[in-house]
């Protein structure tokens, strides 16, 4: 009967999901579903999600013709189990974002389907709260019970229970009473939509029920959501916790850190490392919570479990020296290659970092070898907001004392490995910053590089930055190889006036550039920067690149003012632009981390900006935008250079002591 039925459409002039896919396609999906029977399979519906569903958007208009043969399929005792919970999952997409005219009604028979799999996943079918409500009181089955009360507690919560709101409100305060403990912390999940502040009041409870080990299988066996494929574990349930506690740090830090000492007692490893993980982001969210975890990390280290020693030694290497008690236990697993499945690196990786960031050289043996070998893996990956190992750069560039050690093997790395290598980039990229003597060190490995258009930029500057001690290097200069782009050009002419000593044409060229309003007024107006005094007949054209430029070289250009005229006032108005904003929640971080740099060469600070940074240094945020150790490690660079920048002094009301008559 279905496929006479399906035979009988007229499917000409329907759209499918995906422009590519033709409408007949879903005429030939529905046809294998019904022919296979018993035979079909989970992959025979993967077709039907991009033919009648349309991911953020309305169904496309095959999906109401469509409808009706999905249901039956979906309710048909013919076809394997999970194919008809598949093909429930369907009919949640084909809903999504909301259900359009057609008639909806024959799903519904799916929330008393006789297979459990198919009543939970259509728990997202309901069509309301009185439907759920009525299924929740037949319901027997704990395995469905649990996500129909997870959805009646979404409907209370999202204000769509109407005149049933107060029967809901009612079941689930009854089961804030019940013996079942999984049951129970459902209850509490379901009713934290209402009072939010319901989990922090149980919160001793939960922890009970979450460490008790006895209770793990169960939340396997009962809890289960129509969104997730699979139960979820014991430790999502915790994970999930945590998220409702998120509104109270207080009770959030609390909740993990007890059981964290709780699952030491019982040596329930699972549970700890999903406590450090909740742990950890508390720390990369909450400043406040360092000083509580900073012990405990230290603690963690000599625990049995690798996984764990591995969350333990990461936090203490973000936490830099304010970990520095610590060190002797770090130095004692720097040969300890524990690991865990689902993390990025291992605890000797994490604790020499650790080391690095207090500045102690036990870290250094061996550290070039390890980063390098981190740098030329094929496919490392990891999720962006749990605990990684630190780029190459991260570790080295705060490493400038320890170049002596450090830079034989790192110029080693860039013979051996050649332009093709990512270490070798990586490297060149740490001697920039490093500065100094470092560079002319380098200069007979940095030659051959010149040829390749990977490293030739990176070596222009630092050959640049040599000046007339590369003055050597001039024909390899000439000659290198550079992708074609004007401020590559640019930079060569101006590496050959630099290394050969030129410099009333070099300040020459750079000021001319600005003058011209060349696309490479950032480079032009640092060169401009460094020449002091000598520069400031040019002064009115970085004035007007500060003024009318675009916003990223206004900052660049304010600077430069100050550093060719000594005129303070007029570059902090323009550090206040990028500086201001940050008090009040922006994120241009780093343009706030260039406009400190600035006011600390200064010297002085308007009282807006005093104001301002008073008001960060007080926040509880990270500044950062990104996760995991980034957001700790910039937010405490940053915070340094707010103290730096509160140390200077107040900027002269009446007028600026000038070096020019600009």
């Amino acid at each position: 009967m279905l496929l006479r039925a399906l035979d009988a459409v007229e499917w000409a002039g329907l759209e499918t999901g995906s422009p590519s896919e033709p409408v007949a396609d879903v005429r030939r999906a529905l046809r294998r579903l019904v022919t296979a029977g018993a035979a079909a399979t989970e992959e025979d519906i993967y077709p039907l999600y991009g033919l009648v569903a349309r991911d953020g958007g309305e169904p496309p208009s095959a999906a109401a013709v469509a409808l009706p043969f999905v249901i039956a399929l979906a309710a048909d005792p013919g076809l394997p189990v999970v194919v008809r919970r598949a093909l429930v999952d369907v009919l949640v997409a084909m809903r999504t974002p909301a259900p359009n005219s057609e008639d909806w009604s024959g799903a519904w028979v799916l929330l008393a389907d006789p297979e459990p799999a198919v009543r939970r996943a259509a728990t997202a079918l309901s069509g309301g709260t009185g439907r759920l409500l009525e299924r929740w009181r037949a319901e027997t089955d704990p395995a469905v019970r649990l996500p129909l009360l997870l959805a009646l507690g979404e409907e209370v919560a999202a204000g769509r229970a109407g005149e049933r709101a107060d029967e809901v409100r009612a079941e689930l305060a009854d089961l804030l009473d019940t013996d079942d403990p999984v049951l129970w912390v459902a209850a509490v999940h379901a009713s934290a939509g209402l009072d939010r502040d319901l989990p922090v009041r149980h919160m001793d409870r939960l922890i009970a029920v979450f460490s008790d080990h006895a209770l793990r299988p169960r939340f396997e066996e009962v809890w289960h959501t129509p969104a997730v494929d699979g139960p979820w574990t014991r430790e999502d349930v915790v994970r999930s916790t945590a998220e409702l506690l998120a509104h109270d740090v207080d009770a959030e830090l609390s909740f993990v850190v007890t059981l964290i000492e709780t699952s030491r007692r019982s040596a329930d490893t699972a549970l700890c490392r999903e406590a450090l993980d909740a742990a950890w982001l508390l720390l990369s969210d909450k400043r406040s919570t360092e000083a509580v975890l900073l012990p405990l990390a230290g603690a963690l280290l000599t625990d049995a479990d690798g996984p764990v020693r591995l969350r333990a030694a990461t936090m203490l290497a973000v936490l830099g020296r304010a970990a520095a008690p610590y060190a002797d236990a770090l130095a004692g697993l720097l040969d300890d290659d524990a690991s865990d499945a689902f993390l990025d690196g291992t605890v000797r990786e994490f604790a020499r970092w650790a080391l690095t960031r207090m500045d102690d050289p036990r870290a250094l043996p061996g550290l070039i070898e390890q980063l390098r070998a981190q740098d030329e893996e094929q496919g490392r990956g990891y999720v962006v907001s749990e605990p990684r190992r630190p780029e190459t750069w991260e570790v080295l560039t705060p490493l400038r004392a320890h170049a002596d050690v450090l830079l034989p093997a790192m110029l080693e790395t860039i013979r051996e490995s050649g332009p093709a290598s990512g270490a070798t980039r990586t490297f060149l990229g740490v001697l920039e910053a490093w500065g100094g003597d470092v560079r002319a060190t380098a200069l007979p490995d940095l030659l051959p590089l010149l040829t390749d258009t990977r490293t030739s930029v990176t070596v222009l500057r630092l050959l640049a930055a040599m000046g007339p001690a590369a003055a050597s290097a001039a024909p390899a200069v000439r000659t290198c190889q550079v992708l074609d782009h004007p401020g590559n050009h640019a930079l060569v002419a101006r590496t050959v006036l630099r290394i050969g000593g030129d410099r009333e044409a070099l300040l020459r060229a750079a000021g001319e550039a600005v003058l011209r309003a060349e696309d490479c007024w950032g480079a032009s107006l640092s060169a401009l920067a460094e020449f002091g005094h000598d520069a400031a007949p040019y002064a009115y054209g970085v004035r007007a690149v500060m003024e009318n430029g675009p916003h990223w070289y206004r900052l660049t250009a304010a600077i430069t003012l100050w550093e060719i005229t000594g005129r303070v006032r007029p570059t902090l108005e323009v550090l206040e632009e990028f500086i201001l904003p940050i008090a009040g929640g922006g994120e241009d971080y780093g343009f706030f981390r260039d406009a400190l740099r600035a006011v600390i060469r200064m010297g002085v600070i308007s009282p807006a900006i005093r104001t301002a940074l008073l008001t960060v240094r007080q926040s509880e945020r990270r500044l950062c935008v990104e996760w995991s150790y980034p957001r700790i490690v910039q937010d405490k660079e940053l915070r340094g250079l707010v103290e730096e920048a509160l140390g200077c002094a107040d900027a002269a009301a009446p007028a600026d002591t000038v070096r020019t008559g600009f």
